[in-house]
């Protein structure tokens, strides 16, 4: 099985597996989209600046992605997401590698400078932790660390990705300066992945039902709306009411409350077609005809 070992596409009985080039070729494809445009990124005013934030908003995107592996593992009834978590969680950390080691470059490698910004600028602090966090998760992905640490301290230790994702978020919206709606709305997914591991372990695990799944995508895209509503209310010194009052503009655009419940409202839908799909019994093979 050694021989399989760098063949990540290939499962743990050294079978080509879909699933696993399909999340490789998601990995794969923010690399990809670079390539496509280099040009425009080469032209740019800060090149490298632009690649820091491609790899720090990706970074946060696969990592919200690896959260969601256990919840649309059980909504779509398909246990084999379980093999491609391990590659998700391994490729988020490698972005948030190239995140750091793009600053690094755009500055210049002066260790001096880069150890004082990371020490004094708060959104480097939080986003140096989250690094940090990451990297022992990382460090401690393999089976040989799990069996060293035991199953139940590896659980605990791994159970941080929720700290290290609401840190990563909060670097995120101190990193963006002006359209706060994208990172409001992966806030808003976050929050989800978050409600429904609460949910789940409220009603002592198991699959949740569709009406929860309908409440939860309710609730969260309430949650949203008013979270952003309270931040720009702050921001910019406006009543949260008055940023309420344009949720149903949508001539301004579609707020990130309304795109949080979509998504919400897709995950009810799979969730309410699969149920259905397995509540069918299954058809008698028909006679050999004669």
């Amino acid at each position: 099985m050694n021989n399989f070992s760098w063949q990540i596409w290939r499962d743990r009985r050294g079978r080509v597996s879909p699933l696993r080039i399909a999340a490789l070729a998601l990995l794969l494809f923010p690399l990809a989209k670079a390539l496509v445009d280099a040009g425009a990124i080469a032209n740019g005013a800060r090149p490298l600046n632009d690649l820091i934030h491609r790899a720090g908003f990706w970074a946060l995107i696969f990592l919200g992605v690896t959260l969601a592996v256990t919840p649309f593992r059980r909504i779509a009834r398909y246990g084999a997401l379980s093999d491609v978590r391990r590659m998700l969680g391994v490729g988020t950390f490698f972005y948030v590698v190239a995140h750091l080691v793009l600053y690094v470059a755009d500055q210049r490698y002066d260790i001096a400078k880069i150890a004082h910004e990371l020490t004094h600028r708060v959104y480097l602090i939080v986003g140096g932790i989250a690094w940090l966090g990451l990297a022992a998760l990382a460090a401690t992905s393999t089976d040989g660390m799990v069996r060293r640490l035991g199953g139940l301290r590896w659980r605990r230790l791994h159970q941080a990705i929720y700290a290290i994702a609401l840190l990563a978020l909060i670097h995120y919206f101190q990193q963006t300066k002006a359209d706060i709606s994208v990172p409001t709305f992966v806030a808003g997914l976050f929050t989800w992945l978050v409600g429904y591991r609460l949910l789940a372990w409220w009603q002592g695990g198991g699959e949740l039902s569709t009406l929860r799944l309908l409440a939860l995508a309710v609730v969260v895209s309430i949650l949203t709306f008013a979270g952003e509503a309270i931040g720009i209310g702050i921001t910019f010194g406006v009543s949260p009411l008055r940023v309420l009052e344009t949720a149903f503009d949508f001539e301004a655009g579609i707020r990130p409350g309304w795109q949080v419940l979509a998504a919400g409202l897709a995950v009810v839908a799979v969730d309410f077609l699969r149920a259905r799909w397995n509540s069918q019994p299954s058809r008698p093979r028909s006679a050999v005809a004669k």
